[in-house]
């Protein structure tokens, strides 16, 4: 029972010091900017690397966002938070955005999954960046072969106009679990 106790309490402190240490990496804004457009460049190419069909519905969308989340589920709850940015193909201007989300549920770990969101209009990505955007609760939606010639395969629609590709260190995710997550502007990267 002791080193039950022990185990937990180490993998709590674990747990948050990885939390601390991805949030206290502070850097200028610019290196920030850099380290974010970094992130999402390698997950676009994991994404196209594990399904190519999706380069071309990203390129020709109206425009994309990229978000890196890590996440904790201690006992009876969990968080996570993270960056990411939203591009927009038409005009290249790029807005940075953060991310946090609460777990209800029992569960140890920690995972790390990046979520690529395809905007197929300009109302419904300015709507995402300006008004920002959560998932109520926690949901699964199942990757789907979706429209016609199966151009969003693997992604899943999570709003009107708006495709979610999920990669975890595994790779694309089947399955994209949605839990009470919010997405808005940081105001100290725009």
């Amino acid at each position: 029972m002791q080193s039950a106790k022990a185990g937990i309490t180490v993998f709590m402190a674990v747990a948050v010091a990885c939390l601390l240490v991805t949030s206290s990496q502070a850097a200028s804004k610019a290196e920030q900017q850099e380290d974010i457009t970094k992130m999402a460049q390698q997950s676009l190419q994991q994404l196209y690397k594990a399904k190519p069909d999706a380069k071309a519905p990203v390129e020709k969308a109206a425009g994309y966002a990229v978000f890196s989340d890590m996440g904790v589920k201690l006992l009876f709850g969990g968080s996570g938070k993270g960056q990411g940015v939203v591009v927009n193909n038409q005009t290249g201007q790029k807005t940075y955005m953060k991310m946090v989300e609460l777990q209800a549920g029992l569960g140890f770990g920690v995972e790390k999954f990046r979520n690529i969101f395809v905007f197929e209009t300009q109302s419904a990505m300015n709507s995402f960046i300006n008004e920002g955007w959560q998932f109520g609760g926690q949901a699964t939606a199942a990757a789907v072969t979706a429209k016609s010639g199966g151009s969003m395969a693997g992604a899943a629609s999570v709003a009107n106009g708006v495709w979610l590709y999920q990669l975890t260190e595994k790779g694309l995710n089947a399955s994209i679990t949605a839990t009470g997550a919010k997405y808005y502007k940081d105001d100290a990267l725009n």
